[in-house]
């Protein structure tokens, strides 16, 4: 049978994912000045080796603008797809990418701040505060490595004067807020498949707990992360044991979207239970908040979809009378990019900091048009140089780039 298709006839293709493309978000043409009238022309990733691998985007145009942003690891899988599309439509990208990652979206901001001369905050509705307050995540012990082998007695590694060395350190370092792991072993031989702690262990997790909030004082925001490793009963019955210590949060006690579990924790003591990093859009957050399992929420910018995400779930909790403490284990590019999403939420309290020893991460970046630091005595001053207001410093990221990776700026 002959082929009667028209010649001019655009070929079906099936979207990623599937499914029949009724929805089309692509634009080839948009009305706007010239002087708004761009196209993307280039979206391109480098990763570098922090004490996590810090995957760096950058998304360039035909006017001489680019953005920078940055993911968990890589990159995104497509980023062809972007290309002649207009950078100042961020949350129509959104849907043209279905999965673009939050490092193109957070560079797609740093474009449209850079075009329309404003700081990210302001793209975000303002801002509530000038500074934003960071908290330390802070580690206790020598050779953690040599703990986890089995080789020698945890409570050998992690003690309570390590722990609380540790926090006499970063609260010295100007920080007025810490979070330590909780979730550190202490038989060398301990079934972990079980999720559970006997007596013993738990008593050893109190008498950290109890060092480091004796060093540092009641003045001092302190946390603990349990890092989803545990049953109810296990992590019932250690929040319990450590009321008396007054914390700020216990983290992740139970593994995640498990929400009558977060419940059940929650209704059993008076330690305010904190969940959320590993959340990925709103409405997981709205589950939890419909399960009421949490008092306080940690939503991570780089995985709940970028910093739009991170705005509608913390105005969610808002609802709800829920607290936002901001998960990030990032380079100085997206904890600045969470700095602007935090200013501009009325319930923020904190953003974790989670490179207390990489001695180049405030190298990595300086701020556009202004001097000083990224990160001092524990804030963030907002930069008010347009879009994130902070460049790159090339020497730098290629310096710390992983073997083979190609330089972008």
């Amino acid at each position: 049978m002959a082929d009667d298709t028209p010649e001019d006839t655009p070929e079906y293709v099936i979207p990623p994912g599937g499914g029949v493309p009724w929805m089309d978000f692509t634009r080839d043409e948009t009305h706007r000045p010239p002087e708004r009238d761009l196209e993307i022309t280039d979206v391109s990733t480098m990763t570098l080796q922090g004490n996590f691998r810090w995957g760096l985007v950058k998304v360039e145009t035909d006017a001489g603008v680019s953005g920078i942003g940055e993911v968990h690891g890589s990159g995104p899988d497509d980023p062809g797809r972007l290309e002649g599309q207009n950078p100042l439509d961020v949350e129509r990208l959104r849907d043209v990418m279905w999965e673009p990652g939050p490092g193109v979206e957070m560079a797609l901001w740093d474009i449209k701040g850079k075009v329309l001369d404003v700081p990210v905050y302001e793209l975000l509705g303002g801002k509530y505060r000038d500074e934003v307050r960071v908290y330390c995540d802070t580690h206790g012990g020598e050779s953690l490595g040599e703990a986890q082998s089995g080789s020698v007695d945890p409570r050998e590694v992690y003690t309570p004067r390590s722990y609380a060395e540790a926090a006499r350190e970063v609260v010295d370092a100007g920080f007025d807020a810490l979070k330590f792991d909780l979730d550190v072993r202490t038989h060398a031989d301990v079934d972990t498949a079980a999720r559970r702690l006997d007596n013993e262990a738990i008593e050893h997790k109190v008498s950290l707990v109890e060092a480091v909030r004796e060093e540092i004082g009641d003045d001092v925001d302190l946390g603990f992360d349990l890092h989803w490793n545990f049953t109810v009963e296990t992590a019932t019955r250690l929040a319990t044991k450590l009321e008396p210590y007054d914390l700020a949060w216990l983290e992740d006690p139970v593994p995640p979207r498990k929400y009558d579990a977060h419940r059940r924790v929650r209704e059993a003591t008076s330690v305010p239970i904190m969940t959320g990093e590993n959340l990925r859009d709103p409405g997981e957050f709205k589950q939890m908040l419909d399960a009421e399992g949490m008092d306080v929420a940690a939503p991570d910018p780089h995985n709940c979809g970028g910093l739009r995400n991170f705005e509608r779930i913390a105005n969610l909790c808002d609802l709800e009378g829920i607290p936002v403490v901001a998960h990030n284990i990032a380079s100085p590019v997206a904890t600045v990019a969470a700095a602007h999403a935090a200013a501009a939420v009325p319930n923020f309290v904190a953003l974790e900091y989670h490179a207390f020893d990489v001695p180049w991460w405030e190298d990595l970046v300086s701020r556009t048009g202004e001097s000083g630091p990224i990160l001092a005595n524990g804030r963030i001053d907002l930069p008010e140089g347009p879009g994130l207001g902070i460049e790159i410093d090339p020497d730098v990221a290629e310096r710390y780039a992983l073997e083979g990776e190609e330089s972008i700026f």
